[in-house]
């Protein structure tokens, strides 16, 4: 098989984790769209200038497949990961949101392409009481349209990416022929990559800051002394119940046991692999994002790695906007490996 014989189509492209990886494992992605225009701006320059920044309620079909330069029928793959945040487990309030119906405006894409098979990425949550009733829209819709489907909750850490990230997959794929198989795990729990082994061997922005300038994303965080400080006490996989009271934010001080996610203030473990990397990957005050050792949250650079992406892939905007884009990609390692078993049966089809 020679790389690009089949031709992908990313819908929700983000900063591009999908379509690296998706690229890597040999697919010739022709076009993305993204509604963030940072995360445009990266993918750009990243992986080329086949990205519209759009709304996908603006995007058709028939549009689509012109900007990709294929004809009706021709895409192989349409892939993508709808925003996820209002199925999440972790979103407080209602639980009807807005977001919650982009999924299917990704079936009317799905609809107006026809491509031959498509993947779709969401929170496990999505298999849950807030996102059940549209998951079982989506799929009977899909089925109707003549797609057989499946769908499979993978941890990504069982995939080699250093972290664990438990995310929705669902496959269609044309009836008729070979169907997909979702691939085996490449590393089990007990050999699954650590953070010592993704980001052991970046120097600190603190104590050599030229040094860490070659490394792009690797600034130095902007943290308040105050929350420096209070982070010196938390040890190695510890969180904000080992803060002292009289450091503690008042929301903190009722209960460590109950106010909410015990997680914030929390380091990582060196030898295990992180907790989920979110969009608010830049301030460990939302979550498990300091350095297992020294007394700063992660950089940008970090977790990106965490994430499995290379250096060579640069986050363009602020820290806040390049976190967002960092948190909401589809890991590429784990992207690869998808895109290599989507492969091998649209290769197993096309010679059958």
């Amino acid at each position: 098989m020679t790389i690009g014989r089949f031709t992908a189509i990313d819908c929700f492209a983000g900063a591009g984790g999908l379509s690296l990886g998706l690229e890597t494992a040999g697919f010739d992605v022709r076009a993305a769209f993204d509604l963030n225009e940072h995360a445009v701006a990266t993918y750009d320059k990243n992986l080329g200038p086949h990205i519209l920044c759009s709304d996908i309620k603006n995007m058709t079909g028939n549009g689509l497949l012109e900007f990709a330069g294929l004809s009706s029928g021709e895409c192989d793959l349409l892939a993508g990961g709808p925003p996820c945040q209002g199925f999440s487990v972790q979103r407080r309030g209602s639980d009807v949101d807005v977001r919650n119906g982009l999924i299917l405006e990704f079936f009317r894409v799905v609809d107006e392409v026809r491509p031959k098979a498509f993947l779709v990425e969401n929170v496990a949550a999505i298999g849950g009481k807030r996102g059940i009733g549209v998951l079982n829209e989506f799929l009977t819709l899909a089925s109707e349209l003549g797609y057989q489907l499946t769908h499979e909750v993978l941890d990504a850490c069982e995939y080699g990416v250093p972290q664990r990230r438990r995310r929705m997959f669902i496959v269609g794929v044309q009836a008729g022929g070979s169907v997909f198989e979702f691939p085996s795990p490449t590393h089990t729990r007990d050999s699954a990559l650590t953070v010592r082994s993704a980001i052991a061997d970046l120097p600190d922005p603190f104590l050599n800051l030229e040094a860490s300038k070659r490394f792009p994303n690797h600034d130095p965080d902007n943290i308040s002394p105050l929350n420096r400080e209070r982070i010196s006490y938390v040890p190695e996989g510890g969180g904000r119940a080992d803060i002292p009271e009289a450091l503690r934010l008042k929301c903190h001080a009722v209960s460590v046991d109950r106010a909410g996610h015990r997680g914030v203030y929390g380091r990582l473990w060196w030898d295990r692999p992180s907790g989920t990397i979110t969009t608010k990957c830049n301030s460990f005050t939302r979550g498990r994002f300091a350095h297992p050792e020294a007394n700063r949250n992660i950089t940008m650079r970090e977790a990106a790695r965490l994430q499995g992406f290379p250096d060579t892939f640069v986050f363009h905007g602020s820290r806040v906007e390049v976190a967002h884009q960092i948190g909401n990609a589809v890991p590429p390692p784990l992207a690869s490996v998808l895109g290599q078993a989507l492969i091998a049966m649209l290769d197993r089809r096309a010679d059958s």
